[in-house]
């Protein structure tokens, strides 16, 4: 069973209805006992890093997701899920992440590689764009470098460890795209919008045990 943290925010319905279409049983709950029991647990998040900490909080899932984390289960952020698994957050002020990897999430343009270029370009960065793959992971098995998925996002992390990066994309700069410490994933881009290749990410997620 694949179970969804249904904490108020997020794309819910839309990655459910992605990963039924892969063939996953999934489940959307914020019962701390089914999320702790499940065969793997997906973190969604659409909005602000700050709002959608706020709600985990509220509803004390905080604890929850470490110790889901700690016993292994495998584990995915998607967009500001995958954001939250970061040390810290810097949208509308500065917040307090998850911790999971060590890192920050910045605007685009106070990145640190962000170039003069950055400030003539529009953002949200909205649309499609190719994955540079660092190095291999069951998760993106059947997935080639240069393959096209969906973002929309103002904010990207930016990782203390280059280890943790999967794949990177570029929007004037390389920013990580899918992020990778042990059996905790996360992607900056929308799988559920990413046609057969998000797809097929979420097939090689559902797989993992």
């Amino acid at each position: 069973m694949t179970t969804i943290i249904d904490y108020g925010i997020g794309n819910l319905r839309s990655i459910e209805k992605a990963f039924e279409a892969v063939g996953a049983d999934v489940v959307r709950t914020d019962d701390a006992d089914t999320i702790l029991s499940a065969d793997r647990v997906v973190l969604p998040g659409v909005g602000a890093f700050g709002a959608c900490m706020t709600e985990v909080a509220a509803r004390e899932l905080t604890p929850v997701v470490r110790e889901v984390v700690s016993q292994g289960t495998p584990f995915l952020g998607v967009c500001v899920g995958m954001q939250m698994l970061f040390s810290e957050g810097h949208e509308r002020g500065t917040y307090e992440g998850l911790d999971i990897m060590p890192g920050t999430v910045v605007h685009f343009n106070d990145a640190k590689n962000a170039t003069d270029a950055m400030s003539t370009r529009k953002v949200p960065h909205m649309g499609w764009n190719t994955l540079d793959v660092h190095r291999d992971s069951p998760l993106l098995d059947d997935i080639a470098p240069g393959d096209y998925v969906y973002f929309v996002h103002s904010y990207h992390a930016q990782a203390e460890h280059e280890d943790d990066v999967l794949a990177s994309a570029s929007y004037d700069h390389a920013f990580p795209a899918i992020v990778q410490r042990d059996n905790v994933f996360g992607v900056q881009f929308h799988p559920e919008k990413s046609h057969a290749v998000g797809l097929q990410l979420l097939k090689n997620f559902a797989a993992l045990s």
